[in-house]
Parts: structure tokens; sequence; C-alpha cells
């Protein structure tokens, strides 16, 4: 989740924006939720921008549409060392860089750029550190406490070495706030005083080029005709259609209509209650997959009376779930429990539900000394999400249950990237929140999300900090013995329950129709969502 929203210097005019009629076997449409928070992703961890940083950025290691095994990009291929802590990357040559009208770039891509990449997030003195938000949320949390140094071996090769073992490490560098950037490009924007530009108008090396942005309107990409999957003949990475074009249609109904018209061929994040009318749709296919997900609210314990593990406890016990999966996720989601979901391992399948108990609850709040409740904000998501379908309808069913218990919850939302910011802040009592995993690794939204370090960096929304919870998460970071790190992992989702840390909601189930002329289309569960190697039949 990041921070601030931007709106790229991208204007072309306002016929750039303009959507064909109809679809055309050239052109890929596809309406999603809303805009990216930004057009760099190594300032963002929010779904949207991560689904344009995949079409227009490349990273050293790549995750396979649909799946989840770790596969050559821009380096062609890596070595280890036997201690875990040399990492020698050599990187993939005839890989050349989108050009615009503000830059023509004069060289493929070499180990100067990946160096810029992370030095511009390791070290807080390089001149790019600061330009554009400043904030390497998964960087910092991820990958720099065990980097120690990156360098320069050839112009081909780069070596990454660490302080300490990182067991998921080619796994994080496979996600979008590790794509690597133009070192010539950031050059000739700063020598024109214009360095901003490198975040605001993107120029990557992937499969697409983005020709515009018109924020909370469309986004639209063309085919790089000598993109390197040609050369190798990869056609699973290749862009197959001339143009891609993402159409911000925030209304989950609105985007079914489009889909079933026409006017879309791949429609996301769909209202459960429109899941039967999609699978009777005959132009339409309806795909289906396991996410790894997170779904919460988030009491905020910087904040009385939240830093009270009963009044955590009691809202807990006050929240009909079952009610919730039924009226919000409608079949689409299991009561959760446990931080690492089942479509990880290490899930914690002994954790259970806190039962809807209203009286358990008051006589927590007594405990407590809150015997009349008390008076708080609840803010309700609002954007559509796997993990959330409908964050308003959510909140007024929580509203409603917690006032049987005397506790009076204002609802209340924002613009999705004003709601990102705010959350970041700290400024929410309570908050909904949720996290897709990006790799197949527990470490990652549990070290992003749920330690005491990340109550700092505004990365624990629930400023919950357990010392304990946090050093088993650090140590099984650095082991490579997966059952060792399963039983860490099992320990820490145990204190997790035990402290109410957050309430979880559901472990849900992705859903996206598809027009049936596109083919090759997978759900992407983990990163963001490719749409190369999708193509649409004549």
């Amino acid at each position: 989740m990041a921070v601030r929203a931007h709106t790229a210097a991208l204007a072309l005019g306002l016929s750039a924006f303009l959507l064909p009629a109809a679809a055309s076997a050239q052109a890929l449409v596809v309406c999603t939720e809303a805009s990216p928070d930004f057009l760099n992703p190594q300032f963002s961890s929010q779904n949207t921008a991560y689904d344009v940083a995949a079409q227009v950025y490349e990273r050293l290691t790549a995750t396979e549409r649909g799946g989840s095994q770790i596969i050559p990009s821009l380096a062609e291929s890596w070595t280890i060392s036997d201690d875990g802590l040399t990492y020698t990357f050599k990187l993939r040559k005839g890989v050349k860089w989108h050009a615009s009208r503000a830059f023509t770039p004069t060289r493929e891509l070499n180990a100067d750029d990946v160096l810029f990449s992370f030095q511009r997030m390791f070290d807080p003195s390089h001149p790019y550190n600061k330009v554009g938000s400043g904030n390497y949320q998964f960087f910092s949390e991820i990958v720099k406490p065990s980097l120690k140094a990156i360098e320069k071996v050839d112009d081909h090769t780069v070596k990454l070495t660490l302080s300490k073992p990182n067991a998921p490490l080619l796994s994080a560098l496979s996600v979008e706030p590790m794509s690597i950037l133009s070192a010539e490009y950031a050059a000739a924007m700063s020598k024109a005083g214009t360095p901003e530009q490198l975040d605001l108008a993107p120029i990557g090396t992937g499969p697409f080029s983005l020709t515009s942005y018109q924020k909370d309107a469309v986004v639209r990409f063309k085919a790089v005709p000598d993109h390197w999957t040609k050369a190798v003949g990869n056609r699973d990475r290749m862009a197959l259609v001339n143009d891609l074009i993402f159409v911000i249609t925030p209304d989950a109904a609105v985007r079914f209509a489009k889909v079933r018209s026409g006017e879309c061929q791949i429609a996301r994040y769909p209202n459960p209650g429109d899941l039967a009318s999609m699978r009777a749709e005959a132009s339409l296919n309806l795909l289906q997959g396991s996410i790894a997900d997170q779904s919460f609210l988030a009491f905020n314990e910087r904040k009385k009376p939240f830093d009270d593990q009963r009044v955590r406890e009691a809202l807990a016990y006050a929240t009909n779930i079952p009610a919730i999966l039924d009226a919000v996720y409608q079949g689409t989601g299991k009561a959760a429990a446990a931080a690492v979901p089942p479509a990880l391992w290490s899930h914690n399948e002994e954790l259970k539900p806190r039962p809807y108990d209203p009286e358990k609850a008051k006589a927590l709040l007594k405990e407590a000394g809150l015997p009349n409740g008390f008076e708080t904000t609840l803010w309700a998501i609002p954007v559509v999400r796997a993990y959330m379908p409908n964050g308003r309808r959510a909140a007024e069913l929580i509203q409603a249950d917690w006032a049987k218990i005397g506790v009076k919850a204002t609802i209340q939302t924002f613009e999705w990237g004003e709601y990102l910011k705010r959350g970041r802040a700290g400024e929410h009592e309570v908050g909904m929140f949720g996290y897709t995993w990006d790799y197949p690794d527990p470490s990652q939204i549990l070290l992003s999300g749920w330690t005491c370090e990340g109550v700092k960096s505004g990365a624990n929304r629930a400023g919950w900090c357990n010392q304990e919870a946090s050093d088993a998460l650090a140590k099984a970071n650095t082991i490579t013995d997966q059952g060792e790190r399963t039983k860490l992992y099992k320990r820490f989702q145990e204190l997790f329950h035990k402290d109410v840390a957050g309430l979880l909601f559901a472990n849900a189930q992705a859903f996206t129709p598809v027009r049936k002329e596109v083919k090759d289309y997978k759900i992407h569960f983990f990163g963001g969502q490719p749409f190369y190697g999708v193509s649409i039949a004549k």
C-alpha cells in the first residue's frame, strides 16, 4: 500500500484517450477498478500500480504467468555461493529500452541500469533517492535488511552481496517494485532539470510501452515490435496484440455490462452476486482460482482504547463474520483465522475463528473499563478487491454488530490513493485493509505488514508490535530449512491470533470474466497481472 497518487505527464491530446467503439483483434481492452497510485512501482504496493508496471518494466527474475515458478527475465542466468551470501547475475543481451518524445535511448540495457535501480533505493545519498515519493516500502522491508552491496562485474554481470542469507530473495526480485529503470533516461531527465519525469513518464524494457495515462479514465499501451522475446521465440512472453487499454471503471456492475457487450474483453474484480449471471453468459468464460490473500480490520494500537487486547478481542467476538461471508463474499470466501492463508505453505490450520458472541464481547469491554462502549471511526475500503468485494457493505454490517455492544462506529472512506496515504500515516482508528502475496513465500506480507519495524515505517497499519513475533519472522527469513521456517511462521500466527493483531475476514477466491475470443489469459496470483502471451481470435 503506497502513499500518494500521481498523474503522469503523458497527455498526447484528447484523441489519445478515445477508445475504439468495439474491441478489435488488435486491441485488448481491460476494465479495471482504479487508477494506479504510482507509475513507478518502486514506490507502491498497490495492485493496479503493479498491473501497469507488469506491462512496461522487467526485473532480474520473473514468475510464470498463472503460476509461481521463478524463471529468468532480464537475468539470463544466475549463480549462488555455497554460503548463500553472493548472487551473481548474467544479464540478457539485446534488451532494448523504450523510446518516447522526450528521450531516445542510445544503448541497450546493461549493468549500469541494474546498479542505478538498486542504488537509488539503497543509498540515501543517491541523487535520485528523494526524487518522487522517496518511500521504497518493498525494497526497504524485504531486500535492504540483508543487502550489503551491489557491484558491476562487467557490462552484463552484476553481483549482489548479502550480510545474511535471505531465503526468498530470488522470488522477491521478481516483484514489480524491483523493476529495472534506465540509468541513461534518469541522467537525461536530471540534466534537463526534470528528474521527476523518470517516474511520471515510465520507460522500460517490457513487451508493452506506456503511451498515455489519464487518471481515473484510461491507461494505454502499445506493443513493442522488437522486444527481446521475438529473438528467442518465447511466444508466452510476447505482446500478441497491438494495443492494450485499461479502462478505469470503479463500478463492478458497469464492468460486467461492458464485458458482456464487448466494450471490454476482460473485466476484473466482479461482484460476487454477478457470478451466476457470468456463468450463464454464452459469450464469457469465468476464470476462477485460489489466491494467497489477507483481508482484515486493523485496530490502530497507537490510539486508545485499541492498545488494550481486551478491547480488540471484544470487537472480534462482536463481529458476525459468517453474516459478512454470506452478504459480502456470497460463497467466494471462507472465514480466516490464520495470518498465513491456506494457499501458502506454513498455514496454521489449528487456529479457528472466534465465534460470534456479543455477550462475551460485552464482558470483555466491561473488564477493560468500558461497560457502556465507546465511539470510533471505521474506514471502509473504497475499491473492489478479491479479498474484499464490497467494503462499504462489510462496514455497515460491522457497524450494526458493534452497536449491539454499545460501540458507535462512524463509517468513513476516501478516494483510493488518499485512503492509502492516510492509512500509512496511521490516521485511522479502525481501518479495513488487505494484501495479496506477490510471491509464494509467507515472509513477504508478514515482514512488510506485521513487524515492530513496520510500525515505524507505517507499513504495519495496526501498529501491533510483538517482539517475539517479529524475531520469529526475522529468523525465518535467514534459514533455508522449510520445516524450521514453518515452525517459526506457525508460532507467529499463534501470537497474531492471541493478541488479535487484526480481525481477519476471509480467504477468498479470485474470479475474472473473459470474453471467449480471448486466448491464453490466465489469472496471475502473484504480483501484477501481465497481458503478454494473450491474443484475440479473429
